[in-house]
C-alpha cells in the first residue's frame, strides 16, 4: 500500500468519464421523472427537495441520467460548490444540464474516494479559478476534465475513504443535533408570532369568534379582511430579456427567491442588472415599505420587508410585491404572512398542485387579521425585541455548525492528500 503522503496526481479524464449518458428526445412524453436542479443541492453536498415531472412538462435541462456511485458537481455558479454524490437512485433520476456527471472508473478509482477527493480544498479552487463569467461563472466539462486529482493506490483510496465515512459520520451527527436545536427555536419563533398576531399582547382582552374556523376567536376590537382590501399592490416581477446572461457584477439589484428569507435579506447571492433594462421594468420595482414574498418553488411562503433601502431594485417572477396601504402596517402584516395564519392559508392554495406557485387572484383573498394601529405598533416592537434575543442565540448555533462544517472541511481535503497518517487512518489506538 502506497503511503498517502506519496500521493500521485492524475487528470479526472483518465480516471473517470463525463456525462456519460443523457435522455433522449424522443423520451415518451408520459415518462416520469425524478429531477435535480443546481437550486437542490447545497455547498454541504446534501441534496434536498427532488421534484417529479412526467417528460413533456420537464425543464428542458432536465437531460443527464445518473448511476450508483456517480458524482455530480455544478458547472454554473461554480462558488456554490454545489457538488454531491448519486447513492442508490432510482432509476428515473435526472439531474440538469447545469451538473457535470463524473463516473470513476471502477477497477482504478473508488467511487467513495472520489465523493471526497472533488470536494479537497485545491480542487475546488481549481473548479472555481477554471470558471468564466462574473455573475454565473461556470466551467466547460473539458475544463474540468482536465484537473488534477490525488490518486493513491486503490486500496489506500478505500482506507481513505473507510476513515472519512466515519469521521464525517461523527460531524454530521453534531451538525444535526444542532440543526434540530435551530428547528426547535424556530418553532417556538413561530409560535410566539402567531400568538401575538392573532390574541395581541394583553391576555384579558375580550374576545370574540373570527367567523374562521381554522382561525378562532380573536379581539372583540380587532377586525378579519382580505388581503387585497389593506394593500395597494400585488404583483411580481420579471427575469429580464436574456434571463441570466444578462446578469452582471454590479447595476440595479435583482432580488431572487434565493434572497429573500424569513430572517432578513441574503445579499451574497444577489445579481444586478443594467439601469436601463430597469427602467424597461417599472411594475417590477421595490420600494422602502414593501414585503417581498416567494410564489414559486420550494421556498414559497419565504418573505420580507423593504427597509432603509437608498438605492433602486427589482424582483423577479418568482417574487411577489406586496405593498401594504396606510390601514395596516409593514412589519406587522410581514408578521401576519409569516406566522401559521399566513403560511395556512399559502398550504391551503396549493393543495393539490404540487407547490407549483401562487397566484395574485388567491393571494389578494388571505385573510388579514386586522388590529388599531397602535396595538400593530405595539405588536411590532414586542416581536422584534424577542426576536433579537432568539437571534442571537441562534447566530451562536450558527456559528457552531459553521466551525464544525469548516472542520470538515479541513479533515477532507488533509486525509486525501495525504496529511493523515495510515495509522490514525486505521484507528490505532492512542492517536486521538
Amino acid at each position: 500500500m502506497k503511503m498517502p503522503n506519496s500521493v500521485d496526481k492524475r487528470r479526472m479524464k483518465y480516471v473517470a468519464t463525463i456525462n456519460d449518458e443523457s435522455l433522449s428526445e424522443a423520451t415518451e412524453p408520459e415518462y416520469e421523472l425524478q429531477y435535480i436542479d443546481i437550486g437542490n443541492v447545497d455547498s454541504y453536498g446534501t441534496i434536498h427537495d427532488i421534484v417529479s415531472y412526467k417528460f413533456e412538462n420537464a425543464p428542458s435541462r432536465a437531460r443527464r441520467i445518473v448511476r450508483d456511485g456517480d458524482i455530480i458537481i455544478s458547472t454554473v455558479r461554480t462558488y456554490l460548490q454545489a457538488i454531491a454524490p448519486i447513492e442508490k437512485p432510482p432509476e428515473n433520476l435526472i439531474v440538469s444540464t447545469g451538473f457535470a456527471v463524473v463516473r470513476p472508473d471502477r477497477q482504478i478509482f473508488d467511487a467513495r474516494f472520489c465523493k471526497y477527493a472533488v470536494r479537497e480544498k485545491r480542487f475546488l479552487w481549481e473548479v472555481e479559478s477554471r470558471s468564466t463569467g462574473v455573475s454565473y461563472p461556470a466551467i466547460n466539462a473539458s475544463d474540468l476534465a482536465d484537473i488534477k486529482i490525488g490518486f493513491p493506490d486503490l486500496e489506500t483510496q478505500r482506507l481513505i475513504a473507510d476513515y472519512l465515512d466515519r469521521e464525517t459520520a461523527r460531524i454530521d451527527a453534531l451538525v444535526a443535533e444542532k440543526e434540530t436545536m435551530l428547528a426547535l427555536l424556530e418553532e417556538k419563533r413561530s409560535a410566539l408570532i402567531s400568538q401575538a398576531v392573532t390574541r395581541g399582547l394583553d391576555p384579558d382582552a375580550p374576545l370574540k369568534p373570527s367567523g374562521l374556523d381554522w382561525l378562532g376567536d380573536i379581539p372583540a376590537h380587532w377586525f378579519v379582511l382580505k388581503l387585497k382590501y389593506v394593500v395597494s399592490k400585488i404583483g411580481s416581477g420579471v427575469t429580464p430579456r436574456g434571463g441570466a446572461e444578462s446578469y452582471q457584477s454590479e447595476g440595479i439589484p435583482l432580488f431572487r427567491s434565493q434572497n429573500i428569507h424569513f430572517d432578513g435579506l441574503r445579499m451574497d447571492d444577489i445579481v444586478y442588472i443594467d439601469p436601463e433594462t430597469h427602467d424597461s421594468m417599472s411594475n417590477s420595482m421595490v420600494l422602502n415599505g414593501d414585503i417581498m414574498l416567494n410564489i414559486t418553488g420550494a421556498s414559497i411562503g419565504r418573505c420580507y420587508y423593504i427597509e432603509g433601502m437608498q438605492e433602486e431594485a427589482n424582483v423577479n417572477q418568482h417574487v411577489c410585491i406586496v405593498r401594504p396601504s396606510s390601514q395596516i402596517d409593514t412589519k406587522f402584516l410581514y408578521f401576519e404572512l409569516r406566522s401559521e395564519i399566513g403560511q395556512h392559508q399559502i398550504d391551503l392554495s396549493q393543495s393539490g398542485s404540487g407547490r407549483e406557485g401562487l397566484n395574485f387572484e388567491s393571494l389578494g383573498n388571505f385573510y388579514i387579521i386586522v388590529p388599531p394601529q397602535t396595538e400593530q405598533s405595539e405588536i411590532v416592537d414586542y416581536l422584534e425585541k424577542s426576536g433579537q434575543r432568539s437571534e442571537l442565540l441562534l447566530s451562536e448555533i450558527h456559528k457552531s455548525i459553521e466551525r464544525l462544517k469548516e472542520r470538515r472541511a479541513a479533515l477532507i481535503t488533509a486525509a486525501v492528500t495525504g496529511a493523515v497518517p495510515v495509522e490514525e487512518m486505521r484507528g490505532c489506538p492512542g492517536l486521538y
